[in-house]
């Protein structure tokens, strides 16, 4: 699944651990979505559309 999650992270200036933190996961985890390598579960990825202030399709993209 294609996400727009790093160029979100960096608009803000946040660094990975940064939203690692507000997403209570690893560093690790936020690396392996954005590199494509893991998809989020479904309550994750609404986390993460949450903490961006976006609807879940403007950050994931089938």
């Amino acid at each position: 699944m294609n996400n727009r999650i790093k160029e979100l992270r960096l608009a803000r200036d946040w660094s990975q651990g940064d939203l690692a933190s507000a997403l209570s996961v690893s560093r690790q985890t936020v690396n392996a979505i954005e590199n494509g390598r893991y998809d989020p579960s479904l309550p994750l990825a609404f986390t993460i559309a949450i903490v961006f202030g976006l609807k879940i399709e403007d950050v994931f993209q089938p």
